[in-house]
C-alpha cells in the first residue's frame, strides 16, 4: 500500500463512523512497538523490511538505547477493507511500570485497545494492570498473542503442545477479565440490595439467605471474553511479519474443502477434528486422541514452514511451498544467508500481520459515534458527584457526547490528557518546505544578478579606467553592490538570531481528542481546570453567554484562542485547519493555560472530565541543584517545563529551599534528569542520592526483645526504673508518669496540658490513608461552619462519609476506644493525615468533626473554648515532624486528657502591654469566638494578627497573642514527649516486587533479595514453561540499583517490576542498647549485624543536618612503625 497523503486523511476525519481510536497495551517487552511498526509499514511510511528493527514510534534517543517505550506517541493510518476506507488513530504506549501514567493518558483518548501478550511469558503483572485500566475506562479490548515463533524456535514445542499452551494463555487472559466483571456485578448488586433494604419496611422478620451468584447469572458477559471463533483474537509473530485470525484460514479452506466458511469459523478453534473417511468435522478430538482442527489445518502449516526455512534450510521444499502459495519471492531473499529474511519475505505476503490486526480492529472495535452512555456519565461525573446531581445544562451535553456530531451548532468538547514537549524544529511551520517553481526561478535570477555585479566590480578594480565616464561609474557600481551585500548579510544575521532564539524555546503540544463539535484554528474556547465547578460558574455567568463575550472571572476557568492544530504522525506533525469530532489531535499554544490535563469547551456548562487513573504513585525523590549557582533561574524554568511535560513527575520546593523532583521509579528518574539536562534546563545539574521517605509511629509494648527473648518481670521493672531515672532528664515544667501521660505547663505558668500517645490499629491507619479526600471535605465544612457559612455537599459524599464513620467505629473497638469516634478533635498532619487528636478533656464538648452528617439533626450548641485552635495547631506541627528524625507521624492517636487554664486580668494586661495594640481595660466576661472563627491554620495566623487584634479588642483573651504561641509550642512538645514515652518505631515505604525467572537462576534472585532486606511472599511456577513467578516485598530504601543487580547476576534472565505498595513498621527498636554479653556479641559495636532502623534513622538525621550520636573513631589501633631491615 502506498503512502497516504494528508488530504486523504483530512477527508477521512470527517466520517466519524469510519474512525477507530485505539492504543496498544502490554507488559514490557511483549512486542507493542514492533507490532506498531508492522502497522505503520502497511501505510508505506517505513519500509516493511525495517519493520520491527526501526521501532519508528520510539522517537527518543534513550528509548532506542534502552529498547523500551517511555512515552505514548500517536500516528494516523489509512486502511481499506471490504470496500470501506477507515482512519485508524493508533497510540503506542509504554509497558514499563514506571511509565504507567503514560498508559492512562493514552487509554482515556481511545475507544478500543489492542492487548498484546507474549506467547511464552503469558499474562504478566503489567498485562493485568493494563486490562484493568482498559476496564476502568470502559474501552473494548482485542487480543494479539505475539511471539509465536518463540514456541517453535526457542521452546521447540510441537504444534499439538503449542495449541495446548495457547489455550492456557487465553484462559489466563479471560480469567483476568472475568474477575473484573464479577467484582463489578457484585458491586452493583450490593448497591441495589442496599436500596431495596432501605425502601422496604424493617418489620418483616425471618432469616435472609444471601445468594451471591444471583446477579452473575442474570447478566450477559459473553461479549467480554476473547475467543478466536468470535474474531477478537489474532495469533502473530510481529518480528517475522506474520499474523492471522481464524477467519483468514476459514475462508482459505472453505474453497479448498468445500465446507462453508461459517462452519469452519465455529470449528477451527475448539475440540473438533476432521474425519477423513466420512469427510465430516466431528467433536471430541481430545478424547479420541485425534489432532484438533486448528493444529491440523493451521499450526502444522506454520510449523512446516519454519522447519523448511529456518531449521533445515531445504531450498527445494521452500520453492515448492512458495509456488503452491502463489507468492513471488525475490531471488536475493532466497540467496540471503540469514533464513529469517527469507521467512519474513514469505510470511509477510502469505499472512501479513497488518491485514489481520487492522481488519479485526475495523470490525470489532467501536467508532467514536458508538460511545456508551455509561462511559459518558462516568467521564462527566467529576469527584464523588453523581451525574444526576449536575446542573440541567450540563446534563444536556450528554446528548452532544452521544451524537458525536461535527455540526456547526454542536458544542465543542475536547479533553487534553497530557502535554508533550516538541523541539521548535519539529513544528511544521518551521520545517523547510519545498520551493515552488516561481520561487526557484526568482532565486536563480537574484543569484545571477549578484554574481554579475561582483564580477563587474572585480574587473573595474583590476583595470583602473582612464576615461572620465569609467571613473565616474565605478564608485556608483561599487556602492550599489556594497549595499546589496550589506542587506543580504543583515537579513542572514537576523534569520540566524531568530532561529537561535526559537531553538531555545520549548514548544508544548496538547495531546487531545475531540468528543463533540469541530475544533478550528483561531477559535476562542474555555479551558476548564480539573477543579472547575460548572454549577458555580453557571450561577455567576450571564445566561446564554459565549466565549467571545467579556465575562467575569470564574475560578479554574480561562478563555484562550486555539493557536494551531496538528495531526500526530509519530515523529512528525502535520498542520490542520480544523478537526471534527471523534479524532485524536495535537493543539499548539496551550502551555500558558494547561498544566497537565484539562477540558476545553465552548460551553461553560461543560464539566471537567474525571481525573486520570494513575496506577503508579510517585515515591522516589531527589534534590536537584545546578553545578554553577548562577544558573539557578534556568533550573527553576527547566523544572517548571518538566513538571508540565511529564504526567507523573512532581516538582516541589521544600521548606529547606531544596528543589525536589518526585518520580515513579528509577528508570523514570533517570529519564527526568536526562530531560532536565538536555532539553528543559540545558545546564549541568547535580542530583542528590534519592531521598527516601519514612514515617514514625509508636507500637504496643513488645513481648520479646531484640534477641527474641521474653521480656520478664525483672526487665519490665528495670524499664520502670529507667523511666524514673529519665524523669530527671526532662526540662522544668514537664512531668511524665509510668503510664505515658505527659503533663506540660507553658512558660508563663498559665496553662497545663496532659497528653497521652496511643498506637492506632493498623486497619484504622489504612482507612484514614484511603479516605484523605473525605477528611478534607469534612475539614472544609467545619471551617465554613465556624465562619457562619454553609458548604453544599452532595448526597453521594455524605453517604461515603457515613460509611467511613461506621468503618472507623467498627475498627475502634474495646474499652479504651469507647466513644472515641465522636470525640475526634482533628486529623493530622495537614488536617487530613493518618493521625488522630482525641478530646478526652472532662466537661469539654466541642463541635464534632462529623458536623456535616449532623446538619439535619438539631444538636445542642457546642461551645468552642478559647485557644482551641492552638491545641489543634500544636498537634498539626507535632505530627508533621516527629522526634526520631523529623519525618511525619503515622498511625498515632494523641489523647488530650487534661487542659487547665489559669487566665487572669494580669495576663490580659500583659498581652496588651506587649502588643501595644489593645486598650488596657478589658472585659473579662466575653468569649473570643469571633477570633476562633477567623482562621483554623496556625501557620497562617500571623497574617491575620492585625485583623484579630481589632475584633478581639473587647474580649477577654487574644487568640493570636504571644500566649497562643506558647500554647502551640507546649502542645507540640507534649505530643513529642508522649510519643517518646512509648516504644517508638520507624516505618519504611515498601515496594511489591514481581520477578519472572527461570529455574536455574532462582537461587541468585533469592540471594539478591535477602541481601537487600527483601521478603518473599510466594513463588509459583508458570504452567507449560520453566518460568517461576516470585512475589516479594522490598523496602524502597534498598531498591536503588536492584533491577540492574538482578539482571547482572542472572545474565538478563530475570527482570523485576517494582510498584509502591504500603508502609511497614520496621520491627527493630532504633534506641535499643545491648545489655548482656550475648547481645553485645551479636549487636554490639564490632558485631556483624547492624540495627537496621538505627541505620535508616541516622542516615535521615545526617541528611537533615540533625545531631547524630556516633563515635568518630571506630576500631582504632595504635600505629606501629616497621623498622627497615638493614
Amino acid at each position: 500500500m502506498g503512502h497516504t497523503g494528508l488530504e486523504k486523511i483530512v477527508a477521512l476525519q470527517k466520517k466519524t463512523s469510519h474512525i477507530r481510536n485505539l492504543c496498544i497495551l502490554a507488559h514490557v517487552d511483549h512486542g507493542k512497538t514492533t507490532l506498531a511498526d508492522c502497522l505503520v509499514a502497511s501505510n508505506g511510511i517505513i519500509s516493511s523490511r525495517l519493520a520491527g528493527k526501526l521501532r519508528y514510534l520510539d522517537s527518543r534517543e534513550d528509548e532506542q538505547i534502552r529498547g523500551i517505550t517511555m512515552k505514548s506517541s500517536a500516528i494516523s493510518l489509512h486502511y481499506t477493507t471490504g470496500g470501506k476506507e477507515y482512519l485508524i488513530n493508533l497510540i503506542d504506549s509504554p509497558g514499563h511500570v514506571d511509565f504507567s501514567s503514560e498508559v492512562s493518558t493514552a487509554v482515556r483518548l481511545c475507544d478500543g485497545a489492542i492487548v498484546v501478550v507474549d506467547a511464552v511469558e503469558g499474562v504478566c503483572p503489567q498485562t493485568q494492570v493494563v486490562l484493568r485500566q482498559a476496564w476502568l475506562e470502559n474501552i473494548r479490548p482485542v487480543l494479539v498473542i505475539n511471539k509465536i515463533d518463540r514456541l517453535i524456535v526457542e521452546l521447540k514445542l510441537t504444534s499439538q503442545e503449542a495449541y495446548a499452551h495457547l489455550q492456557k494463555i487465553l484462559e489466563q487472559v479471560n480469567a483476568v477479565t472475568g474477575t473484573l466483571f464479577t467484582s463489578k456485578v457484585l458491586e452493583e448488586r450490593a448497591e441495589k440490595d442496599a436500596e431495596a433494604q432501605s425502601s422496604c419496611t424493617e418489620n418483616d422478620g425471618g432469616d435472609q439467605v444471601y445468594d451471591w451468584s444471583a446477579g452473575l447469572e442474570e447478566t450477559d458477559d459473553s461479549d467480554l471474553y476473547f475467543s478466536p471463533d468470535r474474531g477478537n483474537v489474532v495469533f502473530a509473530s510481529a518480528i517475522d511479519g506474520w499474523g492471522f485470525s481464524i477467519r483468514q484460514f476459514a475462508e482459505m479452506y472453505s474453497q479448498k474443502m468445500g465446507i462453508r466458511s461459517s462452519v469452519l469459523l465455529k470449528t477451527l478453534w475448539g475440540d473438533f477434528y476432521l474425519n477423513a473417511k466420512a469427510k465430516k468435522i466431528m467433536k471430541g478430538a481430545q478424547s479420541k486422541g485425534k489432532k484438533a482442527l486448528f493444529v491440523q489445518l493451521v499450526l502444522d502449516n506454520i510449523w512446516s514452514m519454519y522447519d523448511a526455512v529456518v531449521t533445515r534450510r531445504d531450498k527445494e521444499k521452500v520453492e515448492k511451498m512458495v509456488s503452491s502459495l502463489g507468492l513471488k519471492v525475490m531471488s536475493r531473499d532466497l540467496r540471503h544467508s540469514d533464513p529469517k529474511v527469507l521467512l519474513s519475505a514469505i510470511c509477510s505476503q502469505w499472512l501479513p500481520v497488518s491485514q489481520a490486526v487492522l481488519s479485526m480492529v475495523c470490525e470489532k472495535l467501536p467508532s467514536p459515534a458508538e460511545i456508551s452512555a455509561e462511559r459518558v456519565e462516568k467521564l462527566m461525573s467529576v469527584g464523588a458527584r453523581r451525574f444526576d446531581s449536575l446542573p440541567e445544562q450540563t446534563q444536556e451535553l450528554k446528548k452532544a457526547f452521544l451524537d458525536c456530531s461535527a455540526d456547526e451548532t454542536a458544542p465543542v468538547i475536547v479533553f487534553v490528557s497530557k502535554m508533550f514537549a516538541v523541539d521548535s524544529k519539529a513544528l511544521p511551520q518551521n520545517k523547510q518546505r519545498p520551493l515552488t517553481q516561481e520561487e526557484i526561478t526568482q532565486r536563480r535570477e537574484l543569484a545571477r544578478q549578484r554574481h554579475a555585479e561582483r564580477q563587474a566590480a572585480n574587473q573595474r578594480a583590476e583595470t583602473p579606467g582612464s576615461a572620465d565616464a569609467g571613473g565616474a561609474s565605478t564608485p556608483a557600481a561599487l556602492a550599489s553592490s556594497a549595499v546589496t551585500d550589506a542587506l543580504c548579510a543583515q537579513t542572514e544575521a537576523l534569520s540566524v538570531k531568530t532561529a537561535v532564539e526559537e531553538d531555545n524555546k520549548e514548544h508544548f503540544v496538547a495531546f487531545a481528542r475531540v468528543y463533540s463539535g469541530v475544533l478550528r484554528k483561531g477559535q476562542k474556547v474555555f479551558v476548564l481546570g480539573p477543579k472547575y465547578d460548572p454549577s458555580m460558574a453557571l450561577r455567576s455567568l450571564p445566561e446564554g453567554c459565549s466565549v467571545a463575550d467579556v465575562l467575569p472571572s470564574v475560578p479554574h476557568m480561562a478563555c484562550c484562542t486555539v493557536d494551531s492544530l496538528y495531526l500526530l504522525m509519530g515523529r512528525e506533525l502535520e498542520e490542520l485547519d480544523d478537526v471534527p469530532s471523534g479524532n485524536v489531535l495535537g493543539i499548539g499554544g496551550m502551555e500558558e493555560f494547561i498544566l497537565k490535563s484539562a477540558t476545553i469547551s465552548t460551553s461553560p456548562a461543560c464539566p471537567p472530565f474525571t481525573p486520570l487513573n494513575f496506577e503508579a504513585t510517585p515515591i522516589v525523590r531527589v534534590a536537584v541543584e545546578p553545578k554553577h549557582p548562577s544558573e539557578m533561574p534556568k533550573l527553576v524554568r527547566g523544572m517548571r517545563l518538566l513538571n508540565q511535560a511529564d504526567p507523573c513527575a512532581e516538582v516541589l520546593i521544600q521548606e529547606t529551599g531544596e528543589h525536589v523532583l518526585v518520580t515513579a521509579g528509577e528508570v523514570h528518574l533517570q529519564r527526568c534528569l536526562d530531560d532536565l539536562r538536555e532539553r528543559f534546563a540545558k545546564i549541568e545539574i547535580s542530583a542528590s542520592k534519592p531521598i527516601i521517605p519514612f514515617r514514625e509511629t509508636v507500637i504496643r509494648p513488645p513481648k520479646v526483645d531484640m534477641v527474641n527473648e521474653d521480656m520478664g518481670k525483672q526487665q519490665k521493672v528495670a524499664v520502670i526504673h529507667q523511666v524514673k531515672e529519665e524523669q530527671t532528664k526532662y526540662p522544668e515544667g514537664i512531668h511524665v508518669d509510668s503510664s505515658g501521660l505527659v503533663m506540660l505547663t507553658t512558660p508563663n505558668k498559665m496553662a497545663t496540658v496532659g497528653v497521652r500517645a496511643i498506637p492506632l490499629p493498623e486497619e484504622v491507619t489504612r482507612l484514614l490513608e484511603d479516605n484523605v479526600e473525605l477528611i478534607r471535605t469534612m475539614e472544609q465544612f467545619s471551617l465554613f461552619a465556624r465562619e457562619g457559612k454553609t458548604l453544599d455537599i452532595n448526597q453521594k459524599i455524605l453517604e461515603n462519609i457515613q460509611d467511613f464513620k461506621v468503618k472507623l467505629e467498627s475498627n475502634l473497638q474495646g474499652r479504651k476506644w469507647r466513644g472515641a469516634v465522636e470525640r475526634i478533635w482533628a486529623f493530622g498532619p495537614r488536617r487530613c493525615g493518618p493521625n488522630i487528636l482525641l478530646n478526652s478533656v472532662e466537661g469539654y464538648r466541642r463541635p464534632s468533626v462529623w458536623q456535616c452528617l449532623e446538619r439535619e439533626k438539631e444538636t445542642e450548641k457546642a461551645e468552642i473554648r478559647d485557644f482551641d485552635n492552638s491545641i489543634a495547631s500544636g498537634f498539626q506541627l507535632a505530627t508533621l515532624s516527629g522526634p526520631m528524625c523529623e519525618e511525619p507521624l503515622m498511625g498515632v492517636c494523641f489523647s488530650v486528657e487534661s487542659w487547665d487554664m489559669k487566665l487572669s486580668a494580669a495576663l490580659a494586661q500583659q498581652d496588651s502591654i506587649e502588643e501595644d495594640s489593645q486598650p488596657a481595660e478589658q472585659n473579662n466576661d466575653k468569649q473570643s469566638e469571633s477570633c476562633e472563627a477567623l482562621e483554623t491554620n496556625a501557620s497562617s495566623a500571623g497574617s491575620n494578627r492585625s485583623r484579630s487584634r481589632v475584633e478581639a479588642a473587647g474580649s477577654s483573651v487574644d487568640c493570636y497573642g504571644p500566649f497562643s504561641g506558647q500554647l502551640i509550642a507546649a502542645m507540640k512538645e507534649a505530643c513529642r514527649y508522649s510519643f517518646q514515652a512509648k516504644p517508638q518505631r520507624l516505618m519504611a515505604a515498601m515496594y511489591t516486587c514481581e520477578i519472572m525467572a527461570t529455574a536455574e537462576v532462582l537461587g541468585r534472585v533469592y540471594a539478591v533479595l535477602s541481601k537487600r532486606e527483601g521478603r518473599v511472599l510466594q513463588e509459583e511456577m508458570k504452567e507449560g514453561t520453566d518460568m517461576f513467578i516470585i512475589k516479594a516485598v522490598l523496602p524502597v530504601a534498598e531498591s536503588f540499583g536492584f533491577a540492574d543487580e538482578i539482571r547482572k547476576r542472572t545474565s538478563g534472565l530475570a527482570s523485576p517490576q517494582l510498584v509502591f505498595s504500603h508502609w511497614e513498621v520496621i520491627s527493630s527498636d532504633p534506641f535499643w542498647v545491648p545489655t548482656t554479653e550475648e547481645e553485645y556479641l551479636h549487636f554490639g559495636e564490632k558485631a556483624d549485624s547492624s540495627n537496621q532502623a538505627l541505620k535508616y534513622m541516622n542516615a535521615v538525621r545526617r541528611r537533615k543536618g540533625l545531631y547524630v550520636e556516633e563515635k568518630i573513631v571506630e576500631h582504632a589501633e595504635k600505629q606501629r612503625t616497621l623498622s627497615k631491615n638493614k
